[in-house]
């Protein structure tokens, strides 16, 4: 290497405090020159007789929240040679660079706003490059403070010098703000705004009130986790009867009532900051999270919730700000209007947000990290794509109808957007719209193919076909499950074929009927269906997806069982729903696995109708998991039929048997577990051991079972196994599997 280079860094390089740190490792080095943000992400003249250890550094030695993808040198020339090394000011527009994720409060600010500086004492917008918001606040790139909601505060003259210093850890670093210059905060009740926001807040929290607060990418609804009054009045209110609430609480109060794994440790405090679903030991309020046995818990991750869970000495329920089904408001004033029906106040602030991010939700399961819901803290990170996938062309795919996203490739690289909810809701469907718009115009995103699913009646389907002008490419509901675990784990596209077992709710199949339990054989470029779960009618159509107890009706009658059905199921309109399944009339033919596990819990009690999905199916597993595991050996049947389906008929008569004989609901439910388990694994398992799959993949909303996925990888044995740990195994991933099949699509064409 010459004495002088231009070093392109290519990946999550802005706003994370990487020019600085060249800048330091420059003077370390003895190199002069400069670097600077561009459209691409950091570029660098340098020169000095030290240069190859220099480069060698800028991977090595990156900061934190630094993610280097790329670092690409050539010989360049100096007009004139230069006698020190400056950060320059940044070039060009548009966006071939990846957008740092909100990063949660880092050791350093955390001792400001806990130390004796005025200036950030108590302060709850404090950050600096290792820390604080990012995509939460960016309008466009490159990062800087002018393209985020944090142009129209002027620094102070501190805040302007820290800013200006390379040697300071605030450098650059675009929220920089102190009580003098900064976004503040407002308590507003009954009563008007109080200058005292987080004190009146916090003591009012502890007297049993529901509060509005604004975080990064939303609001929350928050009370005292240990007040069984507040929370059913926050349930009330909110019309949120079951459905598990989230919690926050710092180190104390969470290992005073859960006992983290050192997995589920390290998860709590990455710098994403998700809420990770813990065991449930010490009691708090069943009405946390009613029949399950694990509750969701967060650290705080904003100055803001620092002070506020300081102040109360407690645990706190953070739980989305929303009207039931809607997406998460971001505005002061649309907070005041839509939750003034759920609140007793406002924790409020000036700093506007510029996109909506939920909280991310994940597991730590015996085979490692599961994503359950992607949002705040790990978006926009992108997946790079698979070996083959090198000359890809620019795709952009809408996912499914139920937990959308949306997936850009650009650049050999995957850009899976937040979740973004279920299309059923208006505003979450302008919000979907929105967001297309959004990351396009962001990313300088210019995509000449179109993805959806093979349901065209799906909101997301007709955006694409409307961006595509018809001619968008439709993709198999599963296939893409089995193709979004294949790219995850970075399969190559001539790897070979695969085993994907994939478990779910429901998909449009290539025959008309409703998929959801399947064994493909298949990579990116195409699957063939080997096996599959029986189907049987959904009676009532979507009412089916609601209430339990029709589909045990369903299996019931398959297996035989109509007695058995008319007793278990009295009341119920059975003679009406049966003339519906024999004609056909809103009695489509499904083999979904949560339907079957919909069933199942009907069968040990659940008589009432789901208020979010996959509310019985949960109530299952948790019953399931106080089971000996012994009881895995006594696996309830299911029987292979010659056109490749699984027969569950076995598996009633089995079940029934045991609730004869008085055996406890936990042991049966974990019978039923270990059934599908080793049902699907079987017929996986000979695919591998015929030479025909190279390796299994799981994926599928079902695969969120904890449960389920550790049975089903027990009973695969040592075939080699895929899992999903980055995207979500559920429809939040499917976007990604679309984009990667649509794209090998496009390349055999070429």
């Amino acid at each position: 290497m010459s004495d002088a280079a231009r070093i392109r860094v290519r990946g999550q390089v802005q706003g994370v405090g990487f020019r600085p740190f060249v800048w330091q490792l420059a003077q370390s080095f003895d190199i002069r020159g400069e670097v600077l943000n561009d459209p691409e992400g950091v570029l660098i003249h340098a020169q000095g007789a030290d240069l190859q250890a220099f480069v060698a550094a800028i991977t090595t030695d990156a900061p934190p929240l630094a993610r280097v993808d790329a670092v690409e040198t050539a010989a360049f020339r100096f007009d004139t040679p230069p006698e020190s090394f400056e950060i320059a000011a940044s070039q060009g527009s548009g966006a071939e660079t990846r957008v740092t994720p909100d990063a949660a409060t880092c050791p350093d600010c955390l001792a400001d706003i806990r130390g004796d500086d005025p200036r950030r004492r108590g302060y709850a917008f404090t950050n600096c490059t290792h820390c604080g918001p990012r995509f939460t606040i960016l309008h466009g790139l490159p990062y800087d403070r002018a393209q985020t909601t944090m142009a129209g505060f002027t620094m102070c003259a501190d805040c302007a010098a820290e800013y200006a210093d390379p040697a300071d850890r605030r450098f650059h670093a675009q929220p920089v703000a102190c009580a003098v210059c900064g976004p503040q905060l407002s308590f507003e009740d009954g009563h008007g705004a109080h200058p005292e926001a987080i004190a009146l807040a916090a003591q009012r929290l502890k007297e049993g009130a529901i509060f509005a607060i604004k975080g990064l990418g939303g609001f929350h609804l928050c009370c005292d986790a240990t007040n069984p009054q507040a929370i059913e009045t926050l349930r009330t209110r909110k019309r949120r009867p079951v459905k598990p609430l989230a919690l926050m609480g710092r180190w104390d109060e969470i290992t005073a009532y859960a006992n983290p794994s050192e997995a589920e440790r390290a998860a709590l405090a990455s710098v994403a900051a998700p809420i990770v679903l813990l065991p449930k030991t010490t009691p708090l309020p069943e009405a946390l999270a009613p029949e399950q046995n694990r509750l969701g818990w967060m650290l705080p991750y904003t100055p803001l919730h620092h002070l506020l869970l300081d102040a109360v000495g407690r645990p706190l329920v953070m739980t989305s700000g929303n009207l039931s089904g809607e997406p998460q408001v971001i505005g002061n004033d649309e907070a005041r209007e839509k939750l003034a029906e759920i609140v007793d106040g406002y924790l409020l602030h000036n700093r506007d947000i510029a996109r909506r991010l939920d909280d991310s939700v994940m597991q730590v399961t015996p085979h490692g990290p599961m994503i359950l819901r992607r949002a705040r803290g790990m978006v926009p990170e992108t997946l790079p794509l698979p070996p083959g996938f090198e000359d890809a062309p620019q795709v952009v795919s809408f996912g499914a109808h139920l937990k959308s996203a949306i997936c850009l490739i650009k650049n050999g690289q995957a850009l899976l957007s937040h979740h973004l909810g279920d299309l059923d809701d208006l505003l979450t469907w302008e919000k979907f719209v929105k967001a297309d718009a959004d990351y396009a115009q962001l990313f300088d995103h210019q995509p000449q193919v179109f993805v959806c699913d093979l349901h065209l009646d799906y909101r997301s389907s007709q955006h694409a076909a409307a961006r595509a002008g018809g001619a968008q490419i439709e993709v198999q509901h599963h296939h893409a499950h089995l193709a979004a675990c294949l790219a995850e784990n970075g399969w190559p596209r001539d790897g070979g074929a695969v085993a994907g077992i994939i478990l779910d709710g429901l998909g449009l199949g290539t025959d008309g009927t409703i998929w959801g339990a399947e064994v493909l054989l298949g990579d990116y470029d195409g699957y063939t269906r080997e096996a599959y779960l029986r189907p049987a009618p959904l009676p009532g159509g979507d009412a089916a997806n609601r209430e339990p107890w029709r589909n045990l009706f369903a299996r019931l009658d398959q297996a035989g069982m109509a007695e058995v059905a008319d007793a278990r199921l009295a009341g119920q309109p059975l003679t009406l729903l049966r003339q519906a399944m024999a004609k056909g009339v809103n009695a489509p033919l499904s083999s979904s696995a949560g339907r079957l596990f919909d069933a199942f819990a009907a069968l040990l009690g659940y008589d009432g109708a789901q208020s979010f999905e996959g509310e019985a199916a949960m109530a299952l597993e948790a019953m399931a998991t106080r089971a000996p595991r012994a009881e895995v050996a006594n696996a309830y049947p299911f029987t292979p039929l010659p056109d490749g389906a699984l027969d569950p008929a076995p598996l009633w008569d089995a079940a029934l048997s045991d609730l004869e004989e008085g055996l406890g609901p936990d042991i049966i439910a974990l019978r039923f577990h270990a059934g599908i388990a080793q049902a699907f694994a079987t017929q996986a398992r000979a695919l591998t051991e015929s030479g025909r799959a190279k390796a299994v993949a799981l994926s599928g909303g079902c695969f969120q079972n904890a449960l389920l996925l550790d049975l089903t990888i027990e009973a695969l044995g040592d075939v080699p196994v895929l899992l999903h740990t980055k995207v979500p195994a559920n429809d939040g991933g499917l976007a990604l599997g679309q984009a990667v099949i649509a794209a090998a699509t496009q390349m055999r064409r070429r």
